[in-house]
């Protein structure tokens, strides 16, 4: 096997060096490769066949052996033979892209598929995880590795209800203990991360509402339901009346990003639509989100005579970050790079569906700062023009070795 590992100290780290698996200089210009890759050739969720070649064929070239999800992509792949007993620690990453232009101007590896783009960092999530299992594996053959790993390369993360409940279903998450995951984070430095214990993320749903009612000439809107007003009352009233129907420190708020009705200046129209996301900090308040919302909409639709048919679509929960798992996290990190690399974090109003793996275990997911130090201009998550500090991947690996190496000493 290609040497993946560099024989020379860690000394010129921050950060005690006590652990094996620092990067070779070859492999951290194999994965920045690799990312870039990724980064030209994005693919949405649930038609990531390329990628998922590209990554099973890494992991075979290794003396690996990953088995393709049975829902056709993503795939997971075991570095060790879990014993059926102790549990094994999963790093998990997302693989999918967004149906967005790459609008880079000038960059050799912007995307060559068009209004596609790795806008969100999975390729860099991708290539985390890539380079950490090529680490381990040689440590595992080495014999400096003692408890089995499983990477995980999970598909459609940005469809709701997200890729991870069908991962799940295809038994990812048997004999795991822990699991564990980056999010590229624009906002952090690189050579950074963010941790918090608890909800490191909200809730996110998406909601769509159809109005409906008899149209007719302006000039007598007394015979007509006024769908404009009502669409209008619906669109401002809902908001307020649900933050009034639950504690306020849970954060329920519904945003609407789509209106319309009409044609016409002087036609009150017969239809009306509005599409939105509800968006919670609170497990619990989440559960209720349904019955809450809907009962809102539905009393202002009736306060203007409008029928009303509303798609309730359920997204994700909060990621909760287990303390114990954060608390993993942060050592790893602070033995690679030093106390000074880890910063608290906000919790993000953001969606992720890493959140249905700690319906089932506990795990922690950190924010991997992106940002190249000293840079004033934030190229922000889902927009065309965003890009990532590659040094992030040597750090994103760093953080996931250390910690399968600490796992391991965990009862």
């Amino acid at each position: 096997m290609k040497q993946l590992m560099s024989l020379e100290s860690e000394a010129d780290l921050p950060g005690e060096a006590v652990l094996p698996g620092a990067l070779s200089a070859a492999l951290r210009a194999e994965l920045v490769a690799f990312r870039r890759d990724l980064h030209m050739h994005p693919e949405l969720g649930n038609q990531e066949f390329r990628t998922t070649a590209a990554i099973k064929a890494r992991l075979e070239q290794a003396g690996l052996k990953p088995r393709v999800l049975a829902i056709g992509t993503g795939l997971i792949c075991d570095i060790g033979e879990w014993d059926g007993e102790r549990p094994m620690l999963a790093l998990r990453a997302d693989i999918d892209a967004l149906p967005i232009p790459d609008t880079k101007s000038e960059c050799a590896y912007r995307s060559t598929v068009p209004d596609r783009a790795h806008a969100c960092g999975h390729d860099v999530h991708t290539t985390v995880v890539l380079g950490a299992g090529l680490v381990l594996a040689e440590l595992h053959e080495q014999g400096l590795l003692p408890r089995p790993v499983r990477l995980l390369f999970q598909p459609a993360e940005e469809v709701l209800p997200g890729g991870a409940a069908d991962a799940i279903e295809c038994g990812v998450l048997e004999g795991v203990g822990r699991i564990v995951a980056v999010h590229c984070d624009p906002r952090v430095d690189a050579g950074r991360i963010g941790l918090r214990h608890g909800a490191i993320t909200s809730a996110c749903d998406r909601l769509e509402v159809s109005l409906d009612g008899p149209g007719g000439h302006t000039a007598r809107p007394h015979l007509t339901t006024d769908l404009v007003t009502a669409a209008a009352r619906v669109a401002t009233d809902v908001p307020a009346l649900v933050g009034r129907r639950v504690d306020s420190r849970s954060g329920l708020a519904v945003t609407w990003g789509r209106i319309e009705t009409g044609h016409a200046p002087n036609v009150i129209p017969q239809h009306a639509e509005l599409s939105g996301t509800v968006r919670c900090l609170d497990l619990e308040t989440w559960r209720q989100a349904p019955d809450i919302v809907v009962a809102a909409i539905d009393e202002i639709a009736n306060l203007h005579r409008a029928k009303s048919e509303i798609t309730y679509v359920r997204g994700v929960p909060p990621v909760v970050n287990d303390p114990v798992v954060t608390d993993l996290l942060r050592e790893a990190m602070t033995v690679r790079r030093g106390a000074e690399a880890v910063e608290s974090t906000e919790q993000s109003l953001g969606g992720e569906d890493f959140s249905w793996y700690l319906e089932h275990v506990p795990g922690a997911m950190a924010r991997l700062g992106v940002r190249t130090p000293g840079e004033r201009t934030v190229r922000d998550l889902h927009q065309g023009d965003f890009d990532a500090d590659e040094s992030a991947i040597t750090v994103g690996v760093e953080m996931f070795t250390a910690a399968a190496l600490l796992d391991a000493t965990q009862p």
